[in-house]
């Protein structure tokens, strides 16, 4: 209606206002426009839409690889591995590591600190691997590499216990990450001296008594690389 009123003009004008409707509803590519100075028309492209439609519903993975070399369940395996890759970046910018703010001008400084912070996600997630036990995490990885990779993931029945119950076989409790981090907080190594009227008596070292659970934690932290 613009167009036939004069109110838009020109290829340039046109062009941009169809842009704009087409880049908000993702359309592009199911028409064929035709776009002059003072005339505007468009076709539905059939054939895309048709291929488009067959397609409706699916996700499609594509590899370079050889079939060989990696097949379809390893191709839809691989690609499900880079919620680890976001996951680590999350840990990385938010709650965990938070690598900003970098407080470094010279280059190697900063390429330094991001290396450390890398080191710290690498430790944190041999950490919670051994700790899958005691968290909430599946423990339930062989079964997992071998179910339908397609299929929707399920938690296996005993990850699913500990979610509802919140509890361990052991009838303990069932911690996160970071809340398991806070239980262990509690150990501490103080120095201690035994009161005189001098105050020159020796000092000694004492650490705080590990509790099952944490005596627990500690032992699963012995098995990596073990």
């Amino acid at each position: 209606q613009k167009i036939d009123r004069g109110r838009l003009y020109g290829q340039d004008e046109i062009g941009l206002r169809v842009g704009k409707v087409i880049n908000k509803y993702k359309i592009g590519k199911h028409f064929e426009l035709d776009i002059r100075d003072n005339d505007f028309s468009f076709e539905i492209n059939k054939d895309k839409v048709k291929k488009e439609a067959a397609l409706d519903g699916i996700y499609i993975v594509r590899s370079s690889l050889p079939e060989e070399r990696m097949d379809a369940d390893e191709t839809v395996r691989s690609y499900k591995l880079l919620s680890q890759a976001e996951r680590a970046f999350r840990s990385f910018k938010t709650v965990d590591l938070m690598v900003r703010p970098i407080r470094h001008r010279l280059e190697d400084r900063v390429r330094a600190h991001i290396f450390l912070c890398m080191l710290a996600y690498y430790v944190q997630w041999h950490m919670m691997e051994a700790w899958r036990p005691l968290l909430y995490a599946d423990e339930d990885q062989k079964g997992k590499a071998l179910r339908d990779p397609v299929a929707p993931a399920k938690r296996s029945d005993s990850a699913m216990k500990k979610v509802k119950t919140k509890r361990l076989d052991d009838g303990s409790r069932v911690f996160s990450f970071r809340g398991l981090l806070g239980h262990l907080s509690a150990i501490v190594r103080a120095t201690c001296r035994c009161p005189d009227e001098k105050d020159t008596s020796a000092t000694f070292i004492m650490t705080t008594r590990r509790n099952p659970k944490q005596q627990r934690a500690f032992d699963l932290l012995d098995t990596i690389g073990g």
